[in-house]
């Protein structure tokens, strides 16, 4: 039985919750995670039309890019559509879930895909997350430090690039004194007590925190484990904004807008002057023109991206190329990978694009 839990989590491995912003509400918004999941319907957005798809297939599992819910609702009472959306589904049993700036913000995520698309190489993250590493540090009898390191690692700690089990080891000397209601591990209750161990540290990402101090705790021998978490400065190589990379040769600005245009389902991009050829390449899909300056910095000769401002394109000329595909144009790969995702890993579940999928925004 595959339940919605286990295509959620398959979906988190590549954009772990985590990684949204804070004004976002990834996730799974309506549902019961251990309900078993029957088919799932990948969308965009999810609209009226798309419940009635979902139903008239009997998928129980809607999968959208941008959640339903974005802001607060303080009533349900079927008045506009997200509150008509929301109803059907719990009178339905469908679980609507959706992986939003979580998608954006990782390697291999909507940028990451939207840069191979285009064709560019040495692909990497425009602006990197921060904040998102921390380092753990216990203290553990030494017989038991095999025991601890190894839940640790279980948990999803010591990761560090491409390797993993990663830990620093010191020997020292712990000392404590159990009170009237304590088990003490060695020594006895009143009596401080001198006992060698081994200091362990490690690094967790933010995601995997509280599961790996729980390893930690449940693995430990001691009533009471003593154990530091610190925040790290350290970037994390693999989660940010937008993406960077270059193309095999220099191209006309034009002939790589006309490239975009084929890539994807593109009407009109906007765009300032086409004033240089173009090789090192610069995007973000969806609002991606809060990292203009990032695009400067990383050498970008254009940057694409949506819903960038007038002055905006007045400000970067001769600067960098500015190039708006449209929000939904340059985010249009997310339901590529959900598929992608889903088929791997469930190749024997039923995951369909939605016949919905449709573009808010119109152009006469």
């Amino acid at each position: 039985m595959i339940t919605v839990k286990d295509i959620v989590s398959e979906l988190e491995k590549l954009a772990p919750l985590s990684c949204q912003e804070s004004y976002d509400n990834a996730g799974l918004i309506v549902g019961d995670p251990e309900a078993e999941a029957s088919s799932a319907i990948l969308c965009f957005d999810i609209s009226e039309e798309i419940i009635d798809e979902a139903i008239g297939k009997k998928a129980n599992l809607v999968i959208s890019h941008h959640p339903v819910i974005f802001g607060g609702l303080k009533k349900i009472n079927g008045k506009t559509a997200t509150e008509r959306i929301v109803i059907r589904a719990i009178k339905n049993n469908i679980a609507l879930y959706a992986a939003h700036t979580n998608l954006d913000g990782v390697q291999g995520g909507i940028s990451t895909v939207l840069a191979e698309k285009l064709g560019l190489s040495e692909i990497k993250i425009l602006s990197y997350s921060e904040k998102r590493l921390f380092k753990i540090v216990t203290f553990v009898p030494e017989a038991y430090s095999e025991k601890v390191r190894h839940a640790m690692f279980e948990a999803g700690a010591g990761h560090t690039g491409n390797y993993d089990s990663c830990s620093y080891n010191i020997e020292g000397t712990g000392t404590f004194r159990g009170g009237e209601n304590t088990n003490p591990f060695a020594g006895k209750r009143g009596l401080l007590c001198s006992e060698p161990e081994i200091r362990i540290e490690t690094i967790a990402k933010k995601e995997n925190l509280d599961t790996v101090i729980s390893a930690l705790k449940q693995s430990h021998p001691y009533e009471e484990p003593a154990y530091d978490v610190y925040q790290l400065e350290n970037r994390f190589e693999n989660a940010g904004m937008g993406a960077v990379g270059v193309l095999p040769e220099y191209m006309d600005a034009s002939e790589f807008l006309a490239k975009i245009k084929r890539i994807l389902p593109v009407k009109i991009i906007r765009h300032n002057d086409l004033y240089k050829k173009v090789k090192t390449v610069a995007v973000c899909g969806g609002s991606g023109s809060g990292y203009v300056s990032e695009a400067i910095a990383a050498g970008a000769d254009i940057f694409l991206t949506g819903d960038c401002k007038y002055h905006q394109f007045l400000d970067c000329r001769n600067r960098i190329i500015l190039a708006d595909a449209g929000h939904f144009e340059s985010e249009y790969f997310a339901v590529e990978i959900f598929f992608s995702i889903i088929n791997k890993k469930f190749p024997n579940f039923a995951a369909d694009l939605a016949c919905g999928i449709f573009n808010p925004v119109q152009y006469f």
